[in-house]
């Protein structure tokens, strides 16, 4: 997913780090991991919170940090005369990379505003990638000690955060109080200052790998030659295993999988919209109680479940929540 797959403009092939497509191929499978798991929870078909429950909330996090540390391991490989710090870029190569990893990200903003308005990605990993593969380059000229350094301010900036920053126009900083709702949020602070580490650990690595066993390492199981295509093309991977997970689970509810009937996940899903208009947690646990019970009163709770409200019984259903609301 890296846009630092570049070539250098000497005619002499760099020769390509097989471990590296392979680490990301693994952050692939634990992305993989975590987005089936969310959308089994979206669909209310597991019991699972994905975004408030703390475990799978610092695993998202770990998974997107490896993927940045990544870009800037590839941005030093990719730029890399010798091993030196001098830097040629086959800038033809680069920008038709740079091209589609932007262009990547606005089709993942457009397409999730359609499907999800209230949480639509604005910023999200791939935003980051192509932001962080142009803001890091200078960095690449820079003393590895000012690059650390770097690192760690981009670390510390959001602590920082101040309601002035909290224009819609400046989300995407991640210096605002308020954090949007979005399906995928990775602003530029903190998470450039893993790209960042990324140089700094390929600066310290690459002197010692190139001369090892590892650098000239290739995969020869069948799994692993599959988890370094995906590597190599993680990508093209990002942009259809989302697609190809819902399609999967909404063909299954089709003829497979029944819709459970339990209330957890709609109370989650009402207490979050509940507290995101300023009420504590226990009044929107009682008001989101109260909504239920109205709800199964009317012998409706099936029908709310398995989405299959009529426009009368959709009226009915917003009543009954205004007046436990009101």
């Amino acid at each position: 997913m890296s846009t630092a797959d570049i070539s250098p403009t000497q005619t002499v092939a760099r020769p390509r780090f097989a471990f590296i497509d392979l680490a990301r191929g693994i952050a692939l499978l634990a992305m993989f991991v975590f987005h089936f798991t969310y959308d089994l929870a979206f669909f209310e078909l597991i019991d699972v919170d994905t975004p408030v429950e703390p475990g799978w909330h610092w695993f998202a996090r770990s998974i997107a940090a490896s993927f940045l540390t990544l870009v800037g391991v590839s941005l030093v490989l990719a730029t890399r005369n010798g091993l030196n710090r001098q830097v040629y870029l086959n800038r033809h190569a680069y920008l038709k990379r740079l091209a589609m990893v932007a262009g990547a990200a606005a089709l993942v903003t457009v397409g999730t505003w359609f499907a999800m308005p209230d949480s639509f990605i604005f910023f999200g990993i791939l935003h980051q990638v192509a932001l962080a593969s142009v803001i890091a380059l200078p960095f690449l000229w820079l003393p590895t000690l000012a690059v650390a350094l770097a690192a760690l301010f981009v670390f510390a900036v959001p602590y920082l955060a101040h309601p002035v920053l909290d224009q819609s126009w400046l989300l995407w900083l991640g210096l605002a109080q308020k954090i949007p709702p979005s399906a995928d949020f990775v602003p530029v602070f903190p998470w450039f200052g893993w790209v960042l580490t990324g140089i700094v650990l390929a600066r310290l690595a690459l002197p010692r790998l190139a001369h090892s066993r590892l650098a000239g390492w290739q995969p020869r199981a069948l799994p692993a030659r599959v988890v370094a295509w995906g590597g190599r093309n993680s990508l093209l991977v990002y942009l259809v295993h989302q697609p190809l997970f819902i399609g999967a689970l909404m063909l299954a509810m089709q003829f497979v999988i029944a819709r459970p009937l339990d209330e957890k996940p709609f109370m989650q899903s009402c207490e979050r919209s509940c507290m995101q208009g300023a009420h504590d947690a226990s009044a929107c646990r009682a008001r989101c109680g109260c909504t239920v019970d109205a709800i199964k009163r009317e012998d409706l709770w099936r029908k709310v479940l398995e989405n299959a409200l009529s426009p009368e019984e959709r009226s009915r259903v917003s009543a009954l929540a205004e007046v436990c609301f009101r």
